[in-house]
C-alpha cells in the first residue's frame, strides 16, 4: 500500500490587506504553521511522498526570509516531497524558484519540478508526471503530454498539475490553465493531484483537488484540509480521505435587525465565536439608541476575542425612539431641531434625525 499526502495552494507570503496589521500578520504566519502540520502529518502517517500541486508561494517577489521559513517548516517530514509551480509562483527565468535555488535552501529530499517531465521515485516504485506552469496563464492543456509519457512497468503512475478542470469548476477559478476532465483516464494515471481550486473537490475516482490547507476566503468549499491517498498498487482505485488541518475558520454572518430580540440573538451568536474564527459581519435593518449601544459593546468584545472581524454596517439605520430623544436632554435649538425632524415623514429628514441623535448619544457616552 502506497500512502501519499496531496496538498496545494499554500500561498506562502500572502498579504491580507483587508485586515488590521496585527490580524494580517497572524493570518500570514498561520500559513507557515499549516505547512509544518502537513510535514508532521506526513511523518506520523509514514507517507511515501507528499505531492504539492502548485501555488506554494503567493507571489514571485517574496523575501529570502520567507523562502527560508517555508523550507524550515517542511523539515519534520524527511521523506520525499515533489513540488510544482502554479500560476502565482510560475517557473519564470528570474522568479521565486530561481531565488530559492540561488539561496541553496532546497533540501535534498525536495524535488522541484520546474520543467515538464517525469519525476521517478524508485524507492516508492512511483513515477510523478509533472505539468508545472512556466507562465501565469496558459491556454493549452499542459497535461496533454501525460498521455504519451512512458513510465517504468509495475510502478504507480501519478499526475501533478495546477489549473482549471474544464466544465466542472466555477467561472471565478483563479486562472485559465485548462485541464481535460478525463485526463486521469486518458493518461492511464493511478491518481491525478491537482491544485488551483482552494477547496477539496473530487473530480473523479482518480482525480482530486486538495484545496488550500489554511482557509483564506469567506467560502464554504472544503478548504483547510489535505488529502491522504492510499493506493494498493498500479490500477487499483485510490482510497482518498480529506483530513482537517487548518486552524482558522472563516465565516460570513449576514443579519437583519428590527427588534430588540434580533440584537440579543446576534449578541449571543458573537459571544459563542471562538478565538480562531475570522468573521465577516454584514448588518442591515434599524436600531434604536439602546440597541446600537448593545451591538457596539458586543462587536467590541468579539473583536478582542476572535482572530479577525470585519463589519459592514452600511445597511444599518439608526431609528431613535421618543424615549431615546428625551434621554438625550437636548435643550434649546437642538431640541427644537430634533422635534421637527421627528415629526417629518420624509426619508431625508429621518436620516438627518438618526445622524443627529447618534452624534448626541456619542457625545454623552464620551462625557460619561
Amino acid at each position: 500500500m502506497t500512502t501519499l499526502i496531496h496538498t496545494a495552494d499554500w500561498q506562502i507570503g500572502r498579504q491580507y490587506g483587508g485586515f488590521e496589521p496585527e490580524d494580517a500578520a497572524a493570518l500570514a504566519d498561520a500559513r507557515f504553521a499549516a505547512v509544518e502540520r502537513i510535514a508532521r502529518l506526513a511523518a506520523d502517517e509514514q507517507a511515501d511522498a507528499v505531492l504539492v500541486a502548485g501555488d506554494v508561494f503567493d507571489a514571485q517577489g517574496v523575501s529570502a526570509r520567507t523562502i527560508r521559513r517555508l523550507f524550515n517548516a517542511m523539515e519534520p517530514f524527511a521523506g520525499r516531497w515533489v513540488l510544482i509551480p502554479g500560476n502565482h509562483d510560475a517557473a519564470l527565468a528570474e522568479g521565486v524558484w530561481r531565488h530559492a535555488l540561488r539561496l541553496g535552501v532546497v533540501p535534498a529530499n525536495v524535488k522541484l519540478a520546474l520543467e515538464p517531465g517525469v519525476v521517478e521515485l524508485p524507492e516508492q516504485r512511483a513515477a510523478v508526471l509533472c505539468a508545472p506552469l512556466t507562465q501565469r496563464h496558459t491556454y493549452t492543456d499542459l497535461t496533454e503530454p501525460f498521455d504519451g509519457w512512458t513510465t517504468p512497468e509495475g510502478w504507480l503512475r501519478l499526475g501533478l498539475a495546477h489549473g482549471a478542470v474544464q466544465g466542472l469548476l466555477a467561472e471565478d477559478i483563479d486562472s485559465a490553465n485548462p485541464i481535460a476532465p478525463d485526463r486521469a483516464e486518458r493518461a492511464r494515471l493511478d491518481y491525478l493531484a491537482l491544485g488551483d481550486w482552494h477547496g477539496a473537490k473530487r473530480i473523479g475516482e482518480r482525480c482530486w483537488y486538495a484545496g488550500t490547507p489554511e482557509q483564506d476566503r469567506f467560502k464554504d468549499n472544503g478548504a483547510g484540509q489535505v488529502l491522504r491517498v492510499r493506493i494498493a498498487g498500479p490500477g487499483a482505485v485510490p482510497e482518498v480521505e480529506a483530513l482537517p488541518l487548518g486552524r482558522h475558520r472563516w465565516r460570513t454572518l449576514e443579519r437583519r435587525l428590527a427588534v430588540p430580540s434580533d440584537v440579543e440573538a446576534l449578541v449571543a451568536e458573537l459571544a459563542a465565536c471562538g478565538a480562531d474564527e475570522v468573521l465577516q459581519l454584514t448588518l442591515a435593518g434599524t436600531l434604536d439608541l439602546a440597541g446600537r449601544a448593545r451591538l457596539d459593546e458586543a462587536i467590541a468584545a468579539a473583536e478582542a476575542r476572535v482572530r479577525a472581524l470585519r463589519c459592514e454596517r452600511s445597511g444599518l439605520r439608526l431609528a431613535p425612539t421618543a424615549e431615546d430623544l428625551a434621554a438625550l436632554h437636548a435643550d434649546g435649538y437642538l431640541g427644537e431641531v430634533l422635534a421637527e425632524l421627528r415629526e417629518a415623514d420624509g426619508p431625508v429628514e429621518q436620516e438627518a434625525l438618526a445622524v443627529l441623535a447618534g452624534l448626541l448619544a456619542g457625545r454623552e457616552e464620551a462625557a460619561a
